[in-house]
């Protein structure tokens, strides 16, 4: 009986032991498919002291500069709301390009009463000394490239990678500074801007390619 019993107990421990490795290799299967973010995009986030997305939340920064924070963690409610938005953008790479423009519509309008940005402004800086209801450039960018590869870690990108935020601001032609984040079309290399900045509180975001994004002020 006792030899029996010990049996048992090895045969537990085994099973415990194999469903450990199992969880372990499943562990790191999960992270080798993450896609390791590139230098210009880890900047975004370690300029500012704050963690990238992950599949279940992301810092939010408003207040220019992010100097206002809120940790926003999706449910599964949420969840629902933006692949049922990103479905309908399936078909092509210019309607998934369309299905963005309301995913981003849809941060604007959750984070809107949480925060007070619904009362925020179109091309919004320090000039307006309402840093509480509003993002700046840089707050968009963030926000805009956090949501993005949060999709994108979703699966909900079929057409489009999310790519390195663009600049501009050319001095000598009296061009302002700007930045926005970026989309980049899968096949092709296309680079296009999601910009938020220049639209006012639930406006659709400016969608274009770089190349014309960049010569504008």
């Amino acid at each position: 009986m006792k030899a029996a019993n010990t049996g048992r107990s090895i045969g537990w421990r085994g099973v415990a032991l194999a469903v450990a490795g199992l969880a372990a290799v499943g562990a790191g299967l999960t992270s080798a498919r993450a896609d390791p973010l590139s230098r210009e995009v880890a900047q975004l986030y370690s300029s500012v002291s704050i963690n990238p997305p992950s599949a279940s939340g992301m810092t939010v920064c408003y207040g220019f500069v992010c100097r206002r924070r809120h940790e926003l963690a999706f449910g599964p409610g949420d969840r629902a709301a933006l692949s049922r938005i990103m479905a309908s953008g399936r078909a092509s790479a210019a309607a998934e390009r369309t299905a963005v423009q309301k995913a981003v519509v849809w941060l604007d309008r959750r984070l809107g009463p949480v925060l007070g940005t619904d009362k925020r402004i179109a091309r919004a800086d320090f000039r307006y000394f309402d840093d509480k209801h509003n993002f700046d450039c840089w707050d968009t960018t963030r926000n805009t490239t956090s949501l993005l590869l949060v999709m994108q870690g979703w699966g909900l990108l079929k057409h489009h990678n999310v790519g390195d935020p663009k600049y501009r601001g050319n001095v000598l032609v009296l061009q302002t500074p700007h930045n926005t984040a970026v989309l980049v079309e899968r096949g092709s290399g296309a680079q296009w801007v999601v910009d938020m900045w220049t639209r006012a509180y639930a406006q659709t975001p400016e969608v274009m390619p770089v190349a014309q994004w960049v010569k504008l002020d």
